[in-house]
């Protein structure tokens, strides 16, 4: 399984990420925009369009997303008697819809890697983003609510007349810090042909000469934190590894051929995309997590929507349609955890 050059390109991503989001870390950049915001942020409306903003900025990784965004606007929505169930519920959907809309995420990397083994790249998956219609839609949806033209519901609705009626927002407080540019990722990704790896790469070289000439860090302390994050993902690592491991079993068996000859005999081609998006969200809400599930759905949904000429762009975002719609409502999935531990607000 080592020798695959997915797992391999895959194995790269994880661990450089890991390292990097712990860097950002340690080095305040979860804080970064946050004297900023206490500047410009007046009123609720626009305090919820500056966090909107603020998420499609911190698109590498749907972890640092939902922290960066949670802990440095959470003292900022207070203020602004905006209850802290509306910063976590747009916070966690942006950090999972963008992760899949943004091409030079961590998401994207892994799904370029599985998609490679059917002759389809990063180019496949840019004509995709805009067929993913549930996570386009979702964060058109935060927005909306964000400006008051979408009416807020259910607990939501709730949380805002608790707020109305004098009761409280969830308040905590939070040291402030700056925040470190991660436009070296884009760039980088953009001038090596689209590899996110020689991207992160290159952010992590940007991190070392940003933190430790200045003296945030030490060489040491830089090398300490990098391999602390990504020794952090060593249990997604492992399995996503026995991902891999039971979709090439499950190749080697062909349980694959069966599956793809047994629905497409069964299926007509125009049913395989929303077929694709519904069974793949609900498998990701049943687990909890998106990355094993996407080693065993694109291995089946791709090449039977290829060889019922499904075009390559139509399937791929209903694959990562699906991974999103899963991931955005599971309430026990981990990056709910972590939009969790930056407003305070329980699952």
């Amino acid at each position: 399984m080592l020798s695959s050059s997915s797992y391999q390109f895959a194995l790269c991503v994880i661990i450089g990420f890991g390292g990097m989001i712990t860097l950002f870390q340690e080095s305040g950049a979860l804080m970064g925009f946050r004297d900023l915001l206490l500047k410009v942020a007046g009123g609720p409306k626009r305090t919820l369009v500056l966090a909107w903003c603020m998420s499609a900025v911190m698109f590498l990784d749907e972890y640092l997303n939902a922290l960066t965004v949670t802990f440095s606007m959470r003292e900022i929505t207070d203020r602004n008697r905006i209850p802290r169930e509306h910063l976590a519920l747009q916070a966690n959907i942006m950090a999972c819809c963008l992760c899949m809309t943004i091409p030079f995420s961590s998401w994207t990397a892994f799904s370029v890697g599985l998609i490679s083994e059917y002759d389809l790249g990063f180019g496949d998956y840019l004509r995709a983003i805009p067929y993913m219609l549930y996570p386009l839609c979702m964060m058109l949806l935060c927005l909306l609510l964000a400006v008051g033209a979408f009416p807020k519901l259910g607990p939501l609705k709730q949380a805002y007349q608790r707020v109305r009626s004098g009761g409280p927002a969830f308040e905590k407080k939070e040291k402030a810090e700056k925040l470190v540019d991660i436009a070296d990722v884009v760039g980088g990704t953009i001038l090596f042909g689209n590899d996110l790896v020689h991207g992160m790469v290159l952010a992590i070289i940007a991190q070392f000469l940003l933190y430790v000439p200045q003296r945030i860090m030490t060489v040491k302390q830089f090398f300490e934190h990098f391999f602390n994050g990504a020794k952090g993902m060593t249990s997604l690592a492992i399995v996503v590894c026995f991902g891999f491991m039971l979709s090439e079993a499950n190749r080697q068996l062909g349980l694959f051929d069966i599956l793809i000859n047994s629905i497409g005999s069964a299926v007509p081609a125009a049913l395989v995309p929303p077929l694709a998006f519904l069974l793949v969200g609900a498998t990701v809400f049943a687990v909890g997590g998106c990355w094993v599930v996407m080693t065993i759905a694109i291995p089946v949904f791709v090449p039977l929507a290829l060889s019922m000429s499904v075009a390559a762009p139509v399937i791929i975002a209903a694959v990562m349609s699906g991974i999103a719609l899963g991931y955005s409502t599971c309430f026990y999935a981990d990056a709910v955890f972590m939009t969790t531990a930056g407003t305070g607000v329980s699952s």
